[in-house]
This record gives C-alpha cells, structure tokens and sequence, in this order.
C-alpha cells in the first residue's frame, strides 16, 4: 500500500500534474482541453481529440494515496449483454494500470489509479494519458458492435 501524502506533499504533487498538463495542452495534438477543479481542488478533466471515438474525457483525482483516473467508455448495452461484458472482461486481462468497469447508470468506464510515489515520474503520467486514450480507440467499436449489434445490421 502506498504512504499518505501529507498537504505539503500534496501541493508538490499538485503543481507537477499543473505543469504537465500544460505541457501536453501545448505539445500534444490529441489533448483539446484541460480543466481544473470542477470537482474539487485536486480534479482535472483532460478532454481528448479521437477518431473511433471523436472525443472523450479523462478525469484525473490526485487523492492522499493515488491519483485516480477514470474517462466514460460508452452507455450500458442495449443487447447481447453476456458477449458483451465478457468481452470487457477478457479486454481487461491484457490492461496495465486501468480496467473496464460499470459506473452510474451502468454506463462503461476505464479506470484505474497510480501511486502517488510514481506521480513526478512523466513518463508514468505520459503511458496512464497513453494508455487510455490507445485502449479507448482500439476497443470503443469492437464493443459498440457487440452491444447495440442491431443498430449496425
């Protein structure tokens, strides 16, 4: 388990996850936007530029332990719901750091969270941003088929 971050510790944090969202805002053609404190003052929402998926959100949360993250995938299936989640299912065995899950509403999210030792790493901030952004263009339409597989006939 990873230590509790005092405030202090906190701010540092903080102020590294600030500057390299900057960072990608300015450098990285994918990110459209970045908001801060929407939900609180350690939130941000990094909207991405797609092209299975036109657009989505990455919601980061910088707690005491981790920095959660988490973007919505897509709405509950309206059909084929057992080849649908276990296709979700068998996706996740071959994700690092994220996992399909069922949010409010039973919609499909990834999430996931990163120690907040590994927060100053960029690197790690770079394949977390990476990572969902790949794995949301790769498996958006895959499961889309699957779960509204009358909408495409």
């Amino acid at each position: 388990m990873s230590k509790i971050h005092d405030e202090s510790q906190l701010a540092q944090l903080e102020s590294h996850i600030d500057s390299w969202l900057e960072a990608q805002l300015a450098e990285n053609p994918m990110v459209a936007a970045v908001e801060k404190g929407v939900d609180g003052p350690r939130t941000w929402y990094v909207r991405l530029l797609g092209e299975a998926k036109e657009a989505f959100t990455i919601r980061f949360t910088l707690k005491q332990r981790t920095l959660a993250y988490e973007t919505y995938v897509m709405p509950a299936p309206e059909e084929n719901f057992a080849e649908f989640y276990r296709h979700l299912l068998e996706r996740n065995l071959g994700l690092y750091g994220a996992s399909f899950a069922i949010g409010e509403e039973s919609a499909v999210f990834l999430q996931g969270a990163l120690a907040n030792d590994l927060v100053m790493i960029d690197d790690e901030l770079d394949r977390v941003l990476g990572s969902l952004y790949a794995w949301v263009e790769q498996f958006f339409h895959p499961a889309l088929r699957i779960g509204y597989a009358s909408k495409f006939a």
